[in-house]
């Protein structure tokens, strides 16, 4: 009996630490990924079914990988390609074309599987470049809390107030109480105007859309989708995974995550990746001091996402029903974190400096030119200016 008692405590801990990790990851961004799919062309019901999607996925490909490799291995939504797509908007074809796209994506998450040498030219990409795009795609929802506060100061007050106190006494938890508070502003809304929210709408559901595949859908979404998944994800966690001493499996994790894609792309899910900064929640000593236990944490955090996708419809309900401007601020605070790190990568070299700041404001003017979106042709542009910057210049010799 003692010894069952104490089995049991030696797992309770990495189990929390799993329940944590996927409540932090899918409260504080679950409305980044609403934001882009209805950008998309989503409608409510297919927004709801691509964010049950991701989260069955991801549950699964967490459990999956960190059963078989014994690490704390955790999958999560590609954040940073939500607010991708938030900033391109609705391409030609609309949702179908959007759906096409993720498949796509998947498909090169299957080819950096089979073949190492994508890998190896995505990381030929300079990060300054690949960060400085990514900046530039999250100024304009990073900006929208501002707007927010002007235009409805006393919906939008309460979450960013929440925010800010427990930024700095609990940062982990500040943008989820922020969630927390932007639910209590939509209660007090529902209050007052009435309005009553209908059982039926809070079963979740999958919706599946048949895909199509047009050019712009496949350079303005599917490619820097791809892109920002692999350099703001995917390379970034196996990093933080190897600072706690794990050495994670390039191959199966690119396997189980691009196939986790591809199932989840007809429902609406854009794109699954390795957790970067939740990571580390799931991989640190905090999650239990034996590494050779965390493996559990990964576990933990792949059944946890998985229950919590049932809240998929209630989150959709929650932003249709939400005053203006509420939704946006939760989403925008959410990115904050991650812009301040593009910026700071993106403009740490002084030698790539002038070409990041080409490839931000490109990316940041959100214009689309013929049909594709400014997150490529921030890419091509901060390129070329790095090209000329560079071109007939030697290398130092070492």
């Amino acid at each position: 009996m003692a010894v069952t008692s104490s089995a049991s405590t030696s797992l309770a801990r990495p189990i929390t630490a799993g329940i944590v990790t996927a409540l932090v990851g899918v409260t504080s961004s679950f409305a980044v990924v609403l934001t882009g799919l209805a950008a998309a062309g989503a409608t409510p019901a297919q927004a709801a079914s691509g964010l049950l999607a991701l989260c069955l996925t991801m549950g699964l490909a967490s459990i999956v990988l960190a059963w078989r490799y014994r690490m704390p291995i955790t999958v999560a939504w590609s954040t940073p390609g939500a607010a991708l797509l938030a900033a391109t908007g609705v391409v030609e074809g609309g949702w179908p074309a959007a759906v096409g796209a993720f498949l796509a994506v998947a498909g090169m998450i299957l080819l950096t599987a089979a073949w190492p040498s994508l890998g190896r030219l995505i990381a030929r990409i300079p990060p300054s470049i690949a960060q400085a795009m990514l900046a530039g795609v999250l100024l304009p929802l990073c900006l929208a809390p501002v707007g927010a506060l002007v235009a409805d100061p006393w919906a939008v007050a309460p979450v960013i107030l929440t925010w800010l106190v427990f930024v700095r006494f609990a940062p982990r938890w500040a943008v989820p109480l922020a969630f927390v508070a932007a639910s209590i502003v939509v209660t007090v809304h529902l209050a007052r105007t009435g309005e009553a929210l209908a059982v039926a709408s809070l079963i979740p559901s999958i919706e599946l859309t048949m895909p199509t595949f047009t050019w712009g859908a496949m350079i303005g979404i599917a490619l820097p989708l791809f892109l920002v998944t692999m350099a703001s994800q995917n390379v970034p966690g196996v990093a933080i995974m190897r600072s706690f001493s794990y050495d994670v499996p390039w191959r199966p994790s690119m396997l189980v995550t691009g196939l986790g894609t591809a199932l989840s792309a007809p429902a609406g899910g854009h794109a699954i990746n390795l957790a970067a900064i939740s990571a580390a929640l799931a991989a640190a000593p905090d999650a239990d001091p034996d590494p050779r236990r965390r493996w559990v944490a990964g576990v933990s955090t792949g059944v946890s996402a998985i229950v919590l996708g049932a809240l998929s419809a209630a989150f959709v309900a929650l932003v249709v029903l939400a005053p203006e401007g509420v939704i946006p601020a939760v989403a925008g605070i959410a990115l904050f974190a991650a812009f301040g790190s593009a910026i700071q990568q993106a403009i740490d070299d002084a030698g790539e400096r002038l070409p990041a700041v080409v490839t931000f404001v490109v990316a940041a003017s959100g214009v689309a030119i013929a049909g594709v979106s400014a997150a490529f042709w921030a890419l091509v542009a901060g390129l070329i200016v790095r090209f000329v910057m560079h071109a007939g210049r030697r290398r130092p010799i070492s």
